[in-house]
């Protein structure tokens, strides 16, 4: 069973940058398709990337390419880079792992078994 422990929230203006990180304990992050998954307050998890143990990743599509997760198997740790970061991106961040997929992995938040506690991302305009 793996752990996961998010970083690297806080809040950053309208059109900012941030990294958030996911640091995996007891298991190598590329035994499982890992993704970054979102909830705003009031909303559901919305599924935001996915990787899978090969390093194919996967993106929705409303992103429009604003963001990019990125694994350093040396650190057992899973990244993504948010730029151009909108009021509308506010919510808990967390990372998540589904040890029953290798490859294809799901857009479905529910899908995911694991999770970290998350990170809170707070955009002002």
């Amino acid at each position: 069973q793996v752990q996961l422990v998010e970083s690297g929230g806080g809040s950053v203006q309208a059109g900012g940058s941030l990294r958030l990180s996911c640091a995996a304990f007891g298991n190598p992050i590329n035994n499982y398709c890992m993704a970054w998954i979102r909830q705003a307050p009031g909303k559901e998890y919305e599924w935001l990337a996915s990787i899978d143990r090969y390093g194919n990743t996967n993106y929705a599509n409303f992103l429009k390419g604003r963001f990019i997760i990125s694994p350093d198997n040396d650190k057992n740790t899973l990244y993504i880079q948010m730029d151009s970061l909108e009021p509308e991106d506010t919510a808990m961040y967390k990372c998540a792992a589904d040890g029953r997929r290798w490859s294809a992995c799901s857009q479905d938040p529910y899908q995911y078994r694991t999770w970290g506690q998350g990170t809170q991302v707070t955009v002002s305009s």
